[in-house]
């Protein structure tokens, strides 16, 4: 592996960690909404599946462990990866040849993401306060689509995606 490639995953993995760790809104249960998702989704965009993978799990779980969410370092790092995995996928696998198929690959990733969460939840705060959460994560997953797909379309009209993906995985 080329440092060249190293060391974009890492820059990557920087984005998502401060997209998550300085940009968050507490929730009354524990955890916060933040803006790391839109990283994640350029981190795919960029980088493609398997690093764009590996710098969500990376970043995200890094900005729970600094933020002193121990406990939600392990399922934050396994939830992110799979949900870029899943975008990846759909980008650059099942929906090749489709125009929006990262926009289908983010949505299912965030709504794996979802589910998955309050699957986690549920042993932490019991089913009821799982379900709580929700709205909260379905907001925080809203917005990180949103502003994700808002930068990726802007780098991509302007051609810097192009030079980003060149620059990334030359």
């Amino acid at each position: 592996m080329k440092t060249r490639t190293v060391t974009a995953t890492a820059l990557m993995a920087a984005l998502v960690f401060a997209g998550t760790y300085f940009f968050k809104i507490p929730s009354p249960f524990g955890g916060y909404a933040h803006l790391g998702d839109c990283m994640i989704i350029l981190g795919v965009c960029v980088l493609g599946m398997t690093r764009g993978m590996l710098a969500a799990a990376i970043g995200a779980g890094l900005a729970d462990l600094l933020g002193g969410y121990m406990i939600w370092v392990l399922p934050t790092a396994a939830i992110k990866g799979i949900w870029a995995l899943l975008m990846g996928l759909f980008m650059y696998k099942l929906m090749r040849e489709v125009r929006f198929g990262w926009l289908a690959g983010a949505v299912t990733g965030g709504l794996v993401q979802i589910v998955l969460y309050t699957l986690v939840k549920i042993p932490l705060y019991g089913q009821y306060g799982a379900v709580a959460e929700i709205p909260l994560l379905a907001g925080q997953t809203v917005c990180g689509i949103v502003f994700g797909s808002v930068l990726y379309l802007m780098f991509e009209k302007s051609s810097i995606l192009g030079k980003l993906r060149t620059l990334c995985r030359g």
